[in-house]
């Protein structure tokens, strides 16, 4: 199973990292990993770590501002992670990774490789683009490009994003008159339900969600989108999902969730 958070999730209101949250999100985890799912947890945060840290007195360019806050915050984010999964006995690993690493070759392989060598030893991999040298073309979109990737690598049967929202909405979120979409057959059309906007501190919103999640169940694997907000959410999708707010892509050649 691979679960990503978002920015939008682990950040609070003035934009530094909710740490009250990220202890629940661990908490979340080793309990999937104390049911017996192997889990790879794929992370964001460290730009806004690293803004939370520093105090620039001086303009700094989109490129450098991304470099300096993610090098300062990605230490920050993995210190935090290593002290909440210590307190459950569950030693963590990072890895940090570039588009290029998905390419066939030797490079693929040792990553893939890598993280196969954690999970049977017991480490849960902690992954993160490396903002500090992926700019402009060598960029993921975001974050859920990227956990979709590594759920297609390592042979994920779940992929699980966690937004700051319930899921994909027939309108706007904030309308009432919305329904939200629970369950999307593979193969079908949602783009004309997708709002394009994104939060300040994610750089993808729900179209990069939706884009991952379609390719992912074309290729086998289910997609929740889910909000990473609510208590326990993680928990809840996997004992009671019917009665969870959530959108579920169904894999190709399966016909339901249920």
């Amino acid at each position: 199973m691979v679960v990503k958070v978002g920015s939008n999730v682990l950040t609070r209101e003035d934009g530094k990292l909710n740490v009250t949250r990220m202890s629940a999100l661990v908490d979340q985890i080793a309990w999937l990993r104390a049911q017996g799912y192997d889990v790879i947890f794929v992370s964001s945060g460290a730009v806004a770590g690293g803004r939370g840290e520093l105090s620039v007195d001086h303009r700094l360019d989109n490129v450098e501002q991304r470099q300096l806050f993610s090098a300062v915050g990605q230490v920050k984010l993995i210190g935090l992670y290593y002290d909440l999964f210590r307190e459950w006995g569950v030693p963590v690993g990072q890895v940090l990774t570039m588009k290029e690493n998905f390419q066939p070759g030797e490079q693929f392989n040792n990553q893939r490789a890598c993280m196969e060598v954690m999970l049977e030893n017991g480490v849960l991999p902690i992954v993160n683009e490396n903002d500090t040298v992926c700019i402009t073309e060598l960029m993921f979109t975001d974050n859920d490009e990227l956990s979709g990737l590594i759920a297609q690598m390592m042979g994920a049967s779940t992929l699980i994003l966690l937004s700051n929202i319930d899921g994909i909405f027939t309108g706007s979120p904030d309308d009432p008159a919305s329904e939200l979409i629970r369950e999307v057959p593979a193969g079908t059309d949602l783009s004309h339900f997708i709002q394009k906007e994104h939060s300040q501190a994610g750089r993808g919103g729900m179209v990069s969600k939706y884009a991952t999640a379609t390719h992912m169940a074309q290729q086998g694997i289910r997609v929740i989108i889910a909000n990473g907000t609510r208590p326990g959410i993680l928990q809840a999708l996997l004992e009671d999902r019917g009665n969870v707010p959530h959108t579920e892509f169904i894999p190709k050649h399966q016909t339901s969730s249920n």
